[in-house]
C-alpha cells in the first residue's frame, strides 16, 4: 500500500497541469527575490551589527561604501545617518555633520529630526558659527532632547545676540538652567544683552548674580572676572564713574583682562575729574611691559588729561610718541593691504607672527613680520577671528585622527573622503579667517586716519595753550614751578604695608598698578 501511495505522489510531481506548473515557477520566482532581498539585506544587517558591538571604525567603512551603492537607494538616507553616527562617535565631528546635512536636505524622511539633534551636536563641539547657525535655524526647541536643550538654548543666544536680537537673545539665555555647565556663560551673554540692548542697570544686576555664582572659584577665574569687568563696563555705560572705578579696581591683576582694566578705567577717571589717578594708569600702561599692545587710543588720552592741567611739555612727549608708533604701523598696514590679494595668504602671515610669539625669548622689536606684531596681537584677540582659529584648530585635529587611522581604513573609500573633504574644508576656513583679518585690518587703517586727525585737533590746542601760558609769563604771572608736593603725608598708605620712593626711570614688575602721579597742575 506505501508503495503504492509513493508511486502516486512522485506521478503527481511529475506529470503537473499547466496551472500547476505556471503557479509553481511564479513560486520559484519569488522564493529568489526573496533570497536576493535578503542577501542584501545582510549587509545593511551587517553594518548595524558592527555598530551596535561599538566597532564603528569597520561600520563606518561599510556604512560608507553602501551610501553610494545604487542597490540602496531607498535605505540611502537611514545609511547616511547611521553613518554619521559612526563618525560622530569617532570624534570626527565635521564629517558627520556632512552626513547629517545630507539627511536634512534629503527632505521627507523619518530621520530629519534625529539628524538635526546630532548636527547641533555635531557643531556645538566644532564651534564653527556657519554649522550652528544652519542647525539651530532648523531644529524645534521642545522635540529637542531634555539631556542636551540648555546647549541648544545657549547656542541660540549667541545667534540671536550676534544678529542684534537682544531681547530675544535674554529670553533664550533665562532658558540655561542654574545646574547646566553653561549657566555661568548664559549669566554672561545675558548681562551683555541687558547693556547692548540700553538697560545697564539689568545688566548690574546679571553680573552681580555671576560674580556671586562663581564666589567659591579661584580668584582669577575666566567667568569670575568675565562678570566683574563686565559690571565695571555697565557702570559706566550708566555714568556711575565712582562705582564703575571700584568695580574696574576689583579685576585682578594676575587675570589677562587686567590690561584691558587699567585703559578703561582711565576713561572713567577722566568722566570724573581723577586726572591725578588717570595719569597713574597711563604710567603703567604705557610702561615697557606693554610697549607691544595695540593701544593708540590711550596716548591721545593721556595727552588729554595733560591737557587739562596744562602740562604742555609732558603733553608734547605723548603725542610724538603717538607718531612714533602708528605712523609706521599705518604705512605697515596700508601697504600690505595693497599688495596682498589672497585671503589665505592674510591668514597664513598672521599665524606665523603669532606661532613665532610663542616662542621662548620672542623679541618683537628685532623680529621682521609681514604684519606688524602689534597688529596681529590686536587681530588675534578678535572674537571672530578667535572662532574661526579654533575652529580650523579642530578640524586639523580631525585630519590627523584620520591619519592615525588603520591603514586598511585609510585607504579605503571612507578613508580617501574622509582626508580629501578635510582638506578642502579647512582650506576654505584659513580663507574665511583671511577674509576676516583683512576686514580687520580695513577697521585699523580707517581708526588710525581718525586718530591721526584728532591728534591735529589735540596738538593745536597745545599750541593754543602754550601761548596762553607764554602771554602769563611775559605779564608776570607764572606759577611756581613746583610739582610735586613734598608736605603730603605718607603716614596713611605706610600703616597699611606700602613704601613709598620717588621713580627713576626704571620699571618693575611689581610695581606695575602701584604708580601714583604727584605732579601739581600748572593752569592758573
Amino acid at each position: 500500500m506505501k508503495k503504492i501511495i509513493s508511486s502516486l505522489l512522485l506521478f503527481s510531481l511529475v506529470f503537473v497541469t499547466p496551472v500547476e506548473g505556471a503557479r509553481k515557477q511564479s513560486s520559484k520566482t519569488n522564493s529568489r527575490a526573496k533570497t536576493t532581498r535578503s542577501s542584501g539585506n545582510s549587509e545593511l544587517k551587517e553594518a548595524m551589527a558592527l555598530a551596535k558591538k561599538g566597532e564603528y571604525q569597520a561600520a563606518s567603512a561599510k556604512f560608507f561604501i553602501l551610501s553610494v551603492s545604487p542597490k540602496y537607494i531607498n535605505n540611502r538616507m537611514q545609511i547616511r545617518y547611521l553613518l554619521g553616527l559612526m563618525l560622530y562617535q569617532l570624534k570626527m565631528y565635521q564629517l558627520a555633520a556632512f552626513q547629517f546635512i545630507s539627511v536634512i536636505r534629503g527632505g521627507n524622511n523619518r530621520y530629519i529630526p534625529q539628524a538635526l539633534e546630532k548636527l547641533s551636536l555635531a557643531a556645538n563641539e566644532l564651534g564653527d558659527d556657519t554649522l550652528l547657525n544652519y542647525a539651530i535655524s532648523r531644529v524645534k526647541t521642545e522635540s529637542f532632547p531634555a539631556v542636551h536643550r540648555d546647549m541648544l538654548f545657549y547656542r541660540i543666544g549667541e545667534f540671536q545676540y550676534r544678529n542684534a536680537q537682544y531681547n530675544d537673545a535674554i529670553r533664550s539665555f533665562s532658558q540655561v538652567p542654574d545646574k547646566s555647565s553653561l549657566y555661568d556663560k548664559a549669566l554672561y551673554m545675558k548681562g551683555l544683552s541687558y547693556a547692548q540692548s540700553g538697560n545697564p542697570d539689568k545688566a548690574v544686576l546679571t553680573f552681580d548674580m555671576l560674580i556671586d555664582q562663581m564666589k567659591d572659584a579661584p580668584i582669577t577665574d575666566s567667568s569670575k572676572v568675565a562678570g566683574q569687568l563686565g559690571k565695571a563696563r555697565a557702570l559706566y555705560q550708566k555714568k556711575s564713574w565712582d562705582d564703575s572705578i571700584q568695580a574696574y579696581r576689583d579685576v585682578p591683576r594676575d587675570s589677562s583682562m587686567w590690561h584691558d582694566t587699567i585703559f578703561e578705567s582711565s576713561w572713567a577717571m577722566l568722566r570724573s575729574g581723577r586726572f591725578r589717578s588717570a595719569i597713574s594708569n597711563f604710567q603703567s600702561l604705557h610702561s615697557p611691559y606693554y610697549e607691544e599692545s595695540y593701544i593708540p587710543e590711550s596716548l591721545l588720552l593721556r595727552s588729554i588729561v595733560y591737557l587739562y592741567i596744562c602740562k604742555y611739555d609732558e603733553m608734547d612727549k605723548v603725542l610724538n610718541l603717538f607718531n612714533k608708533i602708528y605712523k609706521p604701523v599705518y604705512k605697515n598696514v596700508t601697504e600690505y593691504l595693497k599688495s596682498s590679494k589672497n585671503s589665505v595668504q592674510y591668514f597664513n602671515d598672521v599665524i606665523l607672527t603669532m606661532q613665532a610669539a610663542e616662542k621662548p625669548g620672542f623679541d618683537p622689536s628685532s623680529s621682521k613680520f609681514v604684519v606688524p606684531y602689534l597688529i596681529t596681537q590686536k587681530i588675534s584677540k578678535e572674537g571672530d577671528f578667535q572662532r574661526s582659529f579654533q575652529y580650523i584648530k579642530k578640524l586639523i585635529a580631525e585630519r590627523n585622527r584620520v591619519r592615525r587611522m588603520p591603514a586598511s581604513w585609510r585607504n579605503s573609500g571612507i578613508g580617501k573622503y574622509a582626508l580629501k573633504t578635510l582638506d578642502t574644508r579647512i582650506l576654505k576656513a584659513r580663507a574665511k579667517a583671511g577674509r576676516q583679518i583683512r576686514a580687520h585690518m580695513i577697521s585699523v587703517r580707517t581708526e588710525l586716519i581718525d586718530l591721526f586727525e584728532q591728534e591735529g585737533f589735540i596738538r593745536y590746542e597745545m599750541i593754543n595753550g602754550k601761548k596762553e601760558q607764554l602771554k602769563k609769563r611775559v605779564a608776570g604771572k607764572e606759577l611756581p614751578k613746583a610739582q610735586i608736593d613734598e608736605s603730603s603725608s605718607r603716614d596713611y598708605y605706610i600703616q597699611n604695608g606700602y613704601e613709598y620712593w620717588p621713580f627713576r626711570g626704571e620699571y618693575w614688575l611689581d610695581e606695575i598698578g602701584n604708580y601714583h602721579y604727584l605732579g601739581a597742575q600748572s593752569c592758573e
